[in-house]
């Protein structure tokens, strides 16, 4: 096998070695959580859809994940006593305490600065969901046409669940797949496949190669 050969079958099991890392990303969004006690679990609703009831703490957190396992959780400590301990009980109405955490400046849109995080408690219609409870203490609120909620009092300027490369979340995003894509999954990139086939087809013209010298000189 000449040198040559052993170098290209070297960079095709690199290309292999590579080729999962490639894959790996995340999408930069406002994740949605409820308030368990003392721990924050990802919300089963989105806020269009959910309903609180009075007393509840939701948090929303802005960051890159690649899905709602290690989605970034809202940060701090406080609960419903100390958030809404300004907003009196009313006839009518029930309140809503909301952990908005903006993220970090690693997570930030190019040109971007996250604000700093903040609690509100909002005081709406027994009725109401986390959207308007949201809409009442952190417009303008932002959303797409699938009702994906891309921004909370304005931040970020603009996108919404674009996908970016976890080892450089500020790299120029590409648009996020549908939601119910189904073929976002674990499975073998295409680049992973490519580099078999190269190492395959290199291994087969060394060996050749071999053949042919040893072939000559019989």
């Amino acid at each position: 096998m000449t040198r040559r050969v052993v170098l290209l079958v070297l960079a095709a099991f690199a290309l292999i070695g590579t080729a999962g890392q490639a894959q790996a990303a995340g999408y930069r969004y406002w994740s949605f959580w409820d308030r368990d006690g003392g721990t924050w679990v990802y919300a089963t609703q989105g806020p269009s859809l959910a309903r609180p009831s009075d007393g509840d703490v939701q948090g929303f957190r802005f960051a890159v994940s690649a899905d709602s396992q290690d989605a970034a959780r809202p940060r701090g400590t406080a609960d419903f006593a100390s958030i809404c301990a300004k907003t009196p009980a009313k006839e009518g109405t029930k309140r809503v305490a909301l952990v908005l955490d903006f993220g970090t400046a690693s997570d930030a849109p190019s040109g971007e600065t996250p604000p700093a995080a903040r609690t509100a408690c909002a005081q709406v219609s027994p009725d109401a969901t986390t959207a308007d409870a949201l809409a009442a203490v952190a417009d303008p609120l932002r959303y797409d046409n699938s009702a994906l909620l891309c921004a909370i009092a304005g931040y970020p300027k603009s996108g919404c669940g674009e996908q970016v490369a976890e080892q450089d979340p500020t790299a120029t995003p590409t648009q996020r797949p549908a939601a119910d894509d189904a073929n976002d999954d674990d499975g073998p990139s295409v680049g992973l496949y490519a580099g078999i086939a190269v190492v395959a087809a290199l291994a087969g013209a060394a060996t050749w190669q071999a053949r042919r010298r040893r072939n000559a000189t019989d």
